[in-house]
């Protein structure tokens, strides 16, 4: 039997635009509050519930990234890129905590209407969106790649939605007096974040149950391998993924007796990296298949003389 390991796993750090927008955003977030207070406007305090959900995003996606980096361990092998994966399920509860309570506000609003201040709630706004959009910028180069920075990103993207919204409702109740849009609005920034929100829990939850990475297919990924030269037939395949991007492959490949290990190995690494962005494999190489069981597959330790189920 042969083992080989491939570590060759891309790395994207986005620490220092986490820094900036965390620096803008924290900048707001007080002046917003307090203007909420003043002006009477649950609207502009739903934007800044998400403002200070923005805050607390970036920084605990910022303390993730820190903590990812440090080296693997005896105690993590692995290293402490799951940490990654843990901030982003965070971020995406957090955002569900925030859209049920503007949910609940704005209820009572409707049920109890208050006058607002429109003038001063569309320049807040206005500042506040000015702030999104900037940040929004300045973290849109890592959302593709990396689920941390894409709940990061999605916070920053729902506060610049509701600062729109926000806008729209100080014109509608200047012009009109429908002190009722301000709840209205609300309403709609809670409901148009909560889609998006549960996107980012279910694939973060998909990697911390260790599920299949989305855009890989597992049985496209096994007819890859068993088209390789000298391979008879793979089996105990497992693709997961430690965080976004750094997706691991383990299987049993079996081999014709006359092919050379190292050249079957290599033939795969290559194939898996290039056609699924697979950069960390173990292969074990078996001439015949190895006997199964529920739990995997068996081997006889001759200091026991039992059959013993691997992992």
């Amino acid at each position: 039997m042969s083992n080989e390991h491939a570590h060759a796993i891309p790395v994207n750090q986005n620490e220092r635009s986490l820094w900036w927008a965390l620096g803008l955003t924290s900048s707001f977030l007080l002046a917003e509050v307090v203007a909420g207070v003043l002006l009477n406007s649950l609207a502009l305090l739903a934007d800044a519930a998400h403002m200070f959900t923005d805050a607390a995003a970036l920084a605990v996606a910022l303390a993730a990234v820190r903590i990812a980096r440090r080296p693997a361990d005896a105690k993590r092998t692995y290293g402490y890129h799951r940490f990654e994966i843990l901030a982003a399920a965070f971020n995406a509860l957090l955002l569900f905590g925030v859209a049920i309570y503007i949910l609940y506000e704005a209820y009572q609003r409707f049920r109890n209407p208050v006058a607002v201040e429109s003038t001063g709630m569309m320049v807040v706004a206005a500042l506040g969106l000015v702030v999104n959009l900037i940040s929004m910028r300045i973290l849109s180069s890592g959302k593709d790649s990396s689920l941390n920075m894409k709940g990061a990103y999605l916070e920053v993207w729902s506060d610049m939605l509701g600062s729109i919204g926000v806008i729209a409702a100080a014109l509608v109740i200047k012009f009109s007096g429908w002190t009722w849009v301000d709840a209205l609005v609300a309403v709609g920034i809670g409901l148009w974040v909560l889609p998006r929100t549960w996107q980012l829990l279910k694939e973060s939850m998909n990697i911390l149950l260790e599920g299949v990475p989305d855009g890989v297919d597992v049985a496209a990924v096994g007819q890859l391998m068993t088209s390789t030269p000298g391979v008879v037939s793979v089996h105990d395949l497992h693709i997961w993924a430690l965080t976004s991007g750094k997706s691991s492959l383990t299987a049993h490949v079996v081999h014709e007796p006359a092919a050379s290990p190292e050249t079957i190995i290599n033939a795969i690494k290559v194939n898996l990296a290039d056609r699924f962005n697979v950069f960390h494999t173990t292969l074990q190489l078996e001439i015949k298949p190895c006997e199964h069981t529920d739990d995997g597959c068996n081997f006889i330790d001759p200091r026991l003389s039992t059959i013993t189920a691997t992992p």
